[in-house]
């Protein structure tokens, strides 16, 4: 990426939610509630992505999301108004004890009841700058098909449909703007906990790569995947499974852009060695510089550092700057305060800022 003046610039980008103001949050319990409709929800919502951008585009974020301010969560968003589900599907255990539970399906065709270029929408009303989409990876949907599977749908004609709609939600965003498309692809680093052979890892890269090939190169080349090892109210599900096992892998799938959580790795050089020997041709790495589940804002001495760390093993023109994870991916997640994700993402921009200017671009 180049700056107005033609200079190499290292790009930095959120990764996708941020905490909702306290007004949200109120109003998300008085809908649950029955005290005000779905008219003044919406209202609220808007409220809360106008001013999430604009805290964004004050920091001097060269591109924003919404912050994820109107999804019911990160992963279950497509979900949103369907019938065909019961509360009993795959259990997620995180390393605190807390758990999360997606969905079961209990009948097909499936059909997303929203698609994610509504949110991309909304929030281009109030950006100046390009705005990003995140959606959730096919292969996180698809552990809601049961193992026993469906009577009358069987498991082929629910990953076909699966595809169909994976494509239509990363499509509409493209078609919309999106700067870029990121993938969510969380889940990638817990296959290897539930299955350390890998097999089930390279299912889930199988069937994403089945959606991203229905991509030209040039689409695909506007797509990314953002892999973590989960952040959900200051814990993690799979922080202890051996990264080196998972990004080779990851890199296999056909996008532009990765966003590889980096700043809670206890080794962050074997990490950066990893990406450096399997780094795909043309696309940029994006390493976390910021972590959303530590308390602690980084200085921008330290984002500093950790950026000059990458170009020692990253060609600078594909190293990008991104946080961590998302800072509240269920919106009841209140560990993180809002005033403290936006600390760490001014911290983020001006220490990437304060890298390049070291590095001389």
């Amino acid at each position: 990426m180049v700056d107005t003046n033609g200079r190499a610039v290292i790009e930095t980008e959120p990764i996708g939610s941020l905490p909702r103001p306290a007004e949200l949050l109120t109003a998300m319990a008085d809908h649950a509630a029955g005290r005000i409709g779905d008219a003044e929800l919406a209202a609220a919502q808007d409220s809360a992505v106008a001013d999430t951008i604009r805290r964004l585009e004050e920091i001097g974020s060269p591109v924003v999301t919404d912050g994820e301010q109107s999804k019911p969560s990160f992963a279950t968003y497509p979900l949103t108004g369907l019938d065909q589900l019961a509360p009993d599907g795959v259990v997620i255990p995180f390393a605190d004890g807390h758990q999360r539970q997606l969905p079961r399906l209990t009948g097909g065709p499936l059909r997303y009841g929203v698609h994610a270029d509504q949110y991309l929408r909304a929030a281009q009303r109030h950006a100046t700058v390009p705005v990003k989409q995140a959606v959730i990876a096919p292969s996180a949907l698809s552990l809601l098909y049961p193992a026993d599977g469906i009577d009358g749908y069987p498991r082929e004609a629910f990953l076909a449909d699966l595809t169909a709609e994976a494509e239509a939600d990363i499509r509409g965003c493209l078609d919309a703007g999106a700067h870029r498309v990121q993938i969510d692809f969380t889940e990638a680093r817990l296959a290897l906990k539930l299955d350390p052979s890998g097999g089930l890892l390279g299912q889930f890269i199988e069937l994403n790569n089945r959606v991203l090939d229905r991509f030209t190169p040039a689409e695909q080349a506007r797509i990314g995947v953002h892999t973590c090892p989960g952040g959900d109210q200051d814990s993690t599900h799979s922080l202890d499974v051996d990264y080196k096992a998972l990004l080779p892998e990851l890199l296999r799938l056909r996008v532009g852009a990765f966003y590889v959580q980096l700043a809670s790795e206890p080794d962050q050089d074997v990490v950066l060695s990893v990406l450096a020997q399997h780094l795909p041709p043309q696309a940029r790495i994006f390493i976390g510089v910021t972590d959303p589940i530590d308390p602690r804002v980084e200085t921008v001495e330290q984002v500093r550092d950790r950026v000059l760390a990458a170009a020692r093993h990253l060609p600078v023109e594909r190293l990008g700057t991104c946080d961590d994870c998302g800072f509240s991916p269920f919106a009841d997640d209140t560990s993180t305060s809002r005033e403290t994700a936006f600390a760490k993402i001014r911290a983020r921009v001006d220490g990437t800022a304060l890298a390049a200017a070291a590095l001389g671009i």
